[in-house]
């Protein structure tokens, strides 16, 4: 099989490409681009399994970056085994072609306990003490420490949460770099988060996105350039389209007013109890699976929610099949947000009440997704004094909480999830393969094939 390599530029559209990224504008030029049509939800983990497997969400089963946890009644985002994905993928189908073919997956999700043949995974220490060490997951397991030794440890802080920068995206780039070079993998699977942080945090206009496309159009050439040289096939993609938002629904608010919505407090906090509710929303992005416990009442919360401001439509039963969402994983019915909307977690009527974690960068246990953790409260006084201080009682060895991120939803600026009005948010493919039948528009189980098209070169 023919060596390809695909990069995936999260966040990027054809209305990003242009003065700010000069060397992708060029090299997209001499190739062929598609559009990619979203699938529902337009969020990472949904997406990137259907790229893989060439299968919608309803065989795959990954509804969205979390769910509602049936038999444990819990609400669980952001877990990584590649268990949890029910078809197979790309590097098993290949591997019965060719049994010679081999495959490094360098950050894209799922990538533990996959029966791919190299992986690096963000995977942090968590110690009894409750600090959170950066580090990160590898197959071979020796690797962790090759990769760690030669580049530093993998800077966690800067991959998610209010330091987000630059910097984990070359850190990616770099260890991909070593892996070609130790492994020679058939096919490189590589997660470029960068554009992420910015889109949504200060929107797709603005002078933070311009220097964001600048830093990563530079490591986009670097990697383009070191894989050209060694005869590799390129593509080009994206997971989604980040558009502008400045509205939030707060779905789960909504149902506790109804009296939907259970709350368990704690020394003064509340947590949301999704095993005692009636009915419960799981947000994430501008999507939202609603489960029903009580069915007595699915019709009323129906009602209910189609009548909200900032939800476009609804997926019944019917709407679920039409877009590949038929999965007992996902919710009674799933809500989608109308433009210009994204629908927070949030729960609690009072502040004071919030839950510990809902200050602090937390993926694992808030039930839902929270973008403001990209955020420094900008209501926080002496903000910089009091994060000087946490890393003091760090470094002392002293029990710290960072919790220094908004509750206030209002500072996002943008959002995915939806499929967008205009097109040219949509996410894109991009070969320089010129043979290739490519149409301007192409499903997402179709990069499974564009893929395997490559490789078969």
């Amino acid at each position: 099989m023919k060596k390809t390599v695909v990069l995936n530029i999260v966040g990027l559209t054809s209305k990003l490409i242009g003065p700010y990224t000069p060397f992708l504008k060029k090299w997209i030029a001499r190739g062929k681009i598609s559009k990619i049509k979203p699938l529902l939800p337009a969020v990472t983990s949904s997406v990137q399994s259907t790229y893989l497997t060439g299968k919608w969400p309803d065989t795959h089963g990954i509804v969205g970056n979390g769910w509602y946890f049936k038999d444990l009644c819990e609400i669980k985002f952001w877990h990584q085994s590649n268990n949890l994905v029910t078809a197979p993928k790309i590097w098993d189908i290949a591997k019965n072609i060719d049994p010679s073919f081999t495959c490094a997956n360098m950050f894209w999700w799922y990538n533990m306990y996959s029966t791919v043949d190299y992986s690096v995974t963000p995977r942090p220490i968590y110690t009894s003490f409750g600090t959170k060490i950066p580090d990160c997951y590898t197959f071979p397991t020796n690797l962790r420490d090759e990769l760690q030794t030669m580049l530093g440890r993998f800077p966690l802080f800067d991959f998610w949460g209010p330091k987000t920068s630059i910097k984990s995206s070359k850190w990616i780039a770099e260890a991909s770099k070593i892996v070609e070079k130790k492994f020679n993998p058939t096919l490189s699977l590589i997660y470029l988060p960068h554009l992420d942080y910015c889109l949504q945090r200060s929107g797709p206009e603005s002078v933070e996105t311009k220097k964001s496309l600048l830093d990563i159009d530079l490591i986009c050439k670097d990697l383009i350039r070191f894989y050209e040289s060694r005869g590799a096939n390129l593509i080009i993609l994206s997971e989604y389209g980040i558009e502008p938002v400045n509205n939030v629904v707060h779905i789960n608010r909504i149902l506790r007013e109804h009296n939907y919505l259970k709350i368990r407090e704690e020394n003064g906090r509340e947590l949301l109890d999704p095993g005692a509710s009636d009915a419960f929303a799981v947000c994430d992005h501008q999507i939202a699976h609603i489960y029903i416990n009580n069915k007595k009442i699915i019709y009323k919360v129906f009602s209910i929610l189609k009548e909200l401001p900032g939800i476009a439509y609804i997926l019944d039963d019917m709407r679920k099949q039409m877009h590949h969402l038929t999965h007992s994983r996902a919710g009674d019915f799933i809500v989608v947000a109308s433009e210009g909307y994204w629908f927070s977690y949030y729960y609690w009527m009072d502040d004071q009440k919030a839950p510990d974690f809902a200050r602090t960068v937390e993926i694992h246990k808030k039930p839902g997704y929270d973008p403001a953790e990209l955020f420094i409260d900008p209501n926080l006084k002496w903000a910089n004094l009091k994060i000087l201080i946490t890393l003091l009682k760090k470094i002392i060895g002293f029990r710290y909480l960072v919790n220094i991120i908004p509750i206030d939803a209002s500072v996002v600026k943008g959002s995915h999830g939806r499929i967008p009005n205009d097109s040219m948010n949509y996410p894109i493919i991009v070969s320089q393969k010129t043979n290739l039948n490519l149409d301007e528009f192409i499903n997402a189980i179709d990069v499974f094939k564009i893929i395997m098209q490559h490789l078969k070169d």
